[in-house]
């Protein structure tokens, strides 16, 4: 299991990683509202996030627009390999050279590496095909597609202030899910919005005025690329404009991905229930093999195992499905944020088309 020290936040920062994780307001003068909201003053947020963001273990990753793959027209999937142990982070390291791998993790089962990865949509080898060079390239003995048949839920949110439940608190509020997303895909992307996505899923700078710069960037006014971002939030196109943190810095040392062998005509059920719970930051359902009977996945963030394990036995017993497993990150080989139309993934198309 991943183990590291939370690094110690006071109340103030506790309050401020919850307001920062559900949204940055898009406005001139972001931070202005965000200590308005938490009563402090401007220059005392700005310090606070600063801090936040520097030194060897910086608890916030990243402040950004989290644009919503299949919205944008990218395709995605996450991918279950079986490598040899001995060889596993050779391998990770060559799966990570793709751009649009954006998590790769080591698990706790026989299929041993996880990683997720997009293709945009004019990608010459599809997932497929770049799971074919991917699984040459890295020596893996299996590689499984696992793509989203279902979304019941995106959203991460780690609970820092302790204001709300316990980990086996339940919301009427599943995040972002399929309905979401289809309204996303019914609005057509034009070439015009390409610069803007670019600038916008950059690390908002944390300064008065952050926007300022982008917009001389994207070579549009400030109102003009908030009202774009806006108009993203509106489309679903985008997720939300927010922070991303680093879970364990906060003391969310346990990831577990329990997957569960959930009946067939019960799909639906399970995961509008399963989505329901604070701690399950992801829902999907996903297709079975030969060698993986588990179609419906759940990922919880807890200070602990037992603490995820608390979780999935809730769920089983408002559910009623008691057969599933627990995956546990062992090592975290790679996590960033897709960036979408930057050229980067028709790059490494071109530099390994030989191997197709």
């Amino acid at each position: 299991m991943l183990t590291q020290n939370a690094r110690t936040l006071d109340a103030t920062d506790a309050r401020l990683l919850d307001l920062i994780q559900q949204e940055v307001p898009l406005v001139e003068r972001p931070y202005q509202q965000i200590a308005e909201r938490l009563g402090l003053g401007e220059e005392d947020v700005l310090a606070r996030l600063r801090a936040l963001k520097s030194g060897p273990r910086p608890v916030v990753r990243q402040i950004s627009a989290i644009f919503d793959s299949a919205s944008l027209g990218y395709q995605s999937t996450l991918v279950a390999a079986k490598v040899d142990e001995a060889r596993i982070g050779d391998a990770a390291a060559v799966i990570n050279r793709h751009p649009g791998v954006s998590h790769n993790y080591r698990r706790t089962n026989a299929y041993n590496l996880w990683y997720t990865l997009a293709v945009p949509p004019d990608s010459r080898l599809g997932l497929q095909g770049t799971v074919d060079v991917l699984h040459r390239q890295s020596g893996a003995a299996v590689m499984r597609l696992m793509p989203t048949l279902r979304l019941f839920k995106i959203g991460v949110r780690l609970k820092i202030s302790g204001e709300e439940g316990g980990a086996a608190s339940q919301t009427a509020r599943p995040g972002f899910t399929d309905e979401h997303r289809r309204q996303g895909s019914s609005f057509s992307l034009t070439e015009a919005d390409k610069p803007l996505i670019r600038v916008l899923q950059q690390d908002l700078p944390i300064e008065p005025r952050p926007f300022d710069d982008w917009a001389v960037q994207a070579g549009v006014s400030v109102d003009a690329l908030l009202e774009a971002a806006k108009a993203y939030e509106s489309r679903r196109w985008m997720r939300r404009f927010s922070a991303v943190l680093r879970h364990r810095e906060v003391g969310f040392t346990a990831n577990a991905m329990g997957v569960w062998k959930v009946p067939q005509g019960r799909e639906e059920e399970f995961g509008k229930k399963a989505a329901t719970f604070d701690a399950v930051s992801h829902c999907y359902l996903r297709p079975t093999y030969p060698d993986w009977a588990y179609n419906l996945f759940t990922m919880i963030h807890g200070p602990t195992e037992d603490a995820c394990r608390a979780v999935l036995r809730a769920i089983s017993e408002a559910t009623g499905v008691t057969e599933y497993d627990a995956l546990y990150s062992t090592h975290e080989y790679k996590k960033i944020r897709v960036k979408y139309f930057t050229g980067d993934i028709e790059a490494w198309e071109s530099a390994n088309a030989a191997e197709c």
